[in-house]
């Protein structure tokens, strides 16, 4: 059963929640796992694209947008099917993918804006009355 990590920033912006998925991912990678970003559009991947590449000097994470098995460590999802990637799939879509449950780990990411909260309330409570394992972290802040 796929477990799931509620991460919670303190930030109501949307890039600090796109530059923790790329540490996230970067800890994962480090840790050996295949990770799948899944966004909602493909200029949001390419925007992704871009920060996989400059979120931090002395970091290089091999990454694709939307391949399939190419042996880049990550990949950046616009919504197709995931094939048959189980790892980690980092979710930054205004929903969460129908096939998350392919996937060991799924880590939701929750900015501060009043919309994000409602649907990050909503998953939480649809995961917990499915039986799914939900972890909840603070990252920062107080």
């Amino acid at each position: 059963m796929t477990r799931i990590d509620f991460y919670v920033l303190p930030s109501d912006l949307s890039r600090d929640g796109d530059s923790f998925a790329c540490r996230l991912a970067e800890k994962a990678h480090r840790a050996g796992l295949r990770i799948l970003i899944a966004v909602d559009d493909e200029e949001r991947g390419r925007q992704l694209d871009q920060l996989l590449w400059t979120f931090r000097e002395d970091s290089f994470l091999p990454h694709d947008l939307q391949a399939h098995e190419t042996g880049a460590g990550i990949e950046i999802n616009c919504g197709q099917d995931p094939g048959q990637h189980h790892g980690l799939l980092i979710n930054l879509c205004s929903e969460t993918p129908g096939w998350f449950s392919r996937f060991e780990r799924l880590a939701e990411i929750v900015v501060q804006q009043p919309e994000a909260l409602a649907r990050s309330r909503e998953r939480f409570s649809l995961f917990r009355d499915r039986g799914y394992p939900l972890q909840s972290h603070r990252i920062g802040g107080s």
